[in-house]
């Protein structure tokens, strides 16, 4: 069972597809910079969160549903992420909140966690530092939920450019768990590994 809306930000309307009606939690994923359609890694995730008993979200950016290939800028996502999360309906479904995603998803996730109330972030691929460029690290974003008593989850490809698990397990210590998958920063041919590392993340919650 899954239904489709839309809802009004400061920043145009965000696109939220709710799946599931589990009533152990709320699972809300965003997704990366790139591309207008979902990734397999990303839908697994959501589909074996509902199979545990989660409810699962999946957020369209507002660039995403306007139909443009680039994304907006950090500080916009964040507004818009916020608000959707904020709105009424999203608001009203089954606690705790986890939230989460890929790439870009993962970076807001991170970045707001404390505003939106999460219990707990899964952070899939996570762009540590642009490839060939570590010393434009993003390893503040990850770190700030830990920061904040957050728990925090990382799914990441063993080749990935983006930052291998080696450099994000020295970037940021602290994190609740860091999984190993084979893969680059595309995890969609491992989206099996991906789905099975959700549901551990959130088996681990407490409760």
């Amino acid at each position: 069972m899954s239904s489709e809306l839309r809802i009004d930000t400061p920043v145009g309307p965000a696109g939220v597809t709710v799946v599931g009606a589990g009533e152990r939690g709320t699972l809300v994923l965003g997704h990366g910079a790139g591309g207008l359609r979902w990734t397999a890694d990303v839908t697994a995730a959501a589909a074996a969160a509902v199979t545990a008993g989660w409810t699962a979200v999946l957020l369209d950016q507002p660039w995403r549903l306007a139909g443009r290939s680039v994304a907006s800028p950090p500080k916009t996502l964040d507004v818009a992420w916020c608000a959707a999360l904020a709105d009424a309906v999203l608001a009203e479904l089954p606690r705790p909140l986890v939230v989460g995603g890929r790439s870009a998803g993962a970076r807001v996730a991170c970045r707001t966690a404390q505003h939106t109330g999460a219990a707990a972030v899964i952070a899939v691929s996570f762009p540590l530092h642009p490839p060939g460029e570590p010393g434009q690290s993003r390893s503040a974003e990850l770190a700030e939920p830990v920061a904040h008593g957050i728990p925090v989850d990382v799914i990441q490809g063993d080749k990935d450019p983006f930052g291998t698990p080696a450099e994000v397990a020295a970037a940021v210590p602290g994190l609740r768990r860091l999984v190993t998958v084979r893969g680059a920063h595309p995890l969609e041919r491992e989206a099996a590994a991906v789905a099975s590392a959700t549901v551990a993340a959130l088996k681990a919650l407490p409760g």
